[in-house]
């Protein structure tokens, strides 16, 4: 971590010298007191309000939006439940390649419940700015195709991913157990988790509440559960890659906003990849080798994220070879032999 800037006075004067607000500062005087406890409690109240927005929303969502359906019919919770699991196994394995000192529940746990929350931020705002950016993207509606990218890549990847680093860095970044860059990313793939688990949820309620019956409702939902099984990893996927940075930031201050602006736009432009690509390049499967859509679709996901799976995976190893070597090195030398003399 970069080292703070000292003022000259604070560099050269005795230690034993009294610089306070001269060049230093601390809480002394009841003034002191006041706005040091306005602040904080100024930022906790900041979180505090964004938290109970996206709990309204979901609220929203729960009433009006379909996911009371979720309550009402145990088989769409089912559904999403099987529907996560993927992301679930892919959360952990990162969790699992954690080499640092192992990361406690309740921010795990916290994590994901805020990567689920804020979910509600990305839909309003995918919503409002949507029609905006096609219509420019498209050039008036003459183009479709491109203004569907320019909604991907100016949109839907750089919200999403930004929501769920925001998940991150309003809880678990500002703990101290949050005491290595590997943990970024371990962080950034639960809050990826709770994500891709609110989003599958809605998109089975709304493909299956309006079908009638057990049977159909089970036909109709397993389709869709299988497509969203195999886009959640996703999202723990790209959220990965931005905690990741935002862990290297932490500990790199100095360059702190650009850093996380890399994981940002690393992550971005993934998801805006992976969204743009999978439409005609399932179709284009299909037709050249004659197979269903849904089997191109899994061979499209497979390779796709197989592929930036090892990108990450290989980042993820390059740090724990880095820890076991400074691991090593930090541990005491034994004396050095000294070889026998023959009297």
């Amino acid at each position: 971590m970069a080292e703070r800037p000292r003022d000259p006075v604070q560099r050269d004067a005795d230690q034993s010298a009294d610089l306070y607000e001269i060049a230093d500062w601390e809480v002394r005087s009841p003034l002191d007191r006041l706005v040091y406890v306005m602040y904080y409690a100024g930022q906790w109240a900041l979180r505090g309000l964004v938290i109970l927005l996206a709990v309204a929303i979901l609220a929203v969502q729960v009433a009006f939006g379909g996911l009371g359906a979720l309550g009402a019919q145990p088989l769409f919770a089912a559904l999403a439940a099987l529907s996560a699991l993927p992301a679930l196994v892919l959360a952990g394995y990162i969790y699992y390649a954690d080499v640092t000192t192992a990361e406690p529940l309740t921010l795990l746990v916290g994590t994901f419940m805020l990567g689920l929350l804020f979910a509600g931020f990305a839909a309003i705002l995918n919503t409002v700015l949507s029609g905006p950016i096609r219509t420019v993207g498209s050039v008036g509606g003459m183009v479709p195709f491109l203004g569907q990218i320019a909604l991907f890549f100016l949109i839907v990847g750089p919200v999403e991913e930004s929501v769920k680093l925001l998940a991150v860095r309003l809880y678990a970044f500002r703990d101290d157990r949050f005491d290595a860059v590997i943990d970024g990313a371990v962080y950034g793939a639960m809050a990826g988790l709770g994500f891709a688990t609110i989003e599958n949820a809605l998109y089975i309620v709304q493909s299956t509440e309006m079908v009638s019956g057990t049977l159909q409702a089970i036909n109709e939902g397993s389709g869709i559960t299988a497509v969203r099984a195999l886009a959640g990893p996703g999202h723990v996927i790209y959220s990965a890659f931005a905690g990741y940075y935002l862990g290297l930031a932490k500990f790199n201050s100095k360059n702190a906003g650009p850093i996380v602006l890399k994981g940002l736009l690393i992550a971005a432009v993934i998801h805006a990849s992976y969204n743009t690509l999978s439409g005609p390049v399932t179709g284009t499967l299909s037709t050249v080798y004659g197979v269903d859509q849904f089997v191109a679709f899994i061979g499209f996901v497979v390779v796709f994220d197989g592929v930036f799976i090892l990108v990450l995976l290989r980042k993820l190893h390059a740090y724990r070879q880095a820890y076991k070597r400074a691991q090593r090195s930090d541990e005491p030398q034994g004396e050095p032999r000294v070889p026998d003399v023959e009297s």
